[in-house]
């Protein structure tokens, strides 16, 4: 799958443009793209993220795989996680000057 559509615009309030093209396993290539929507500023700062089941469903994708990227990007500092809050984007700190 060269590229895929998240289509849960009713949960997020637009559609995300997901590319799984990076070489490796799902969840590298899930974990890159999630990236680089942040980076881009696709994805906002507490924006909500779709759950687990209805990513998964979008991209074709096993359930735990996005689960697992998620849980390592908010090791990282991307996202954030609280249970039955969903997940959601971290807030970025301003560019030093």
């Amino acid at each position: 799958m060269a590229d895929s559509w998240v289509n849960s615009a009713e949960i997020l309030g637009s559609d995300l443009h997901l590319e799984l093209t990076r070489a490796g396993s799902r969840r590298t290539a899930l974990m890159a793209a999630l990236r680089e929507a942040i980076r881009d500023g696709r994805l906002a700062p507490d924006t909500r993220l779709p759950p687990y089941r209805s990513l998964a469903a979008d991209l074709g994708i096993a359930r735990n795989t996005v689960a697992d990227a998620y849980a390592e990007l908010v090791a990282e500092g991307w996202l954030t996680a609280r249970q039955g809050s969903g997940t959601r984007v971290a807030p970025r700190p301003a560019p030093p000057p």
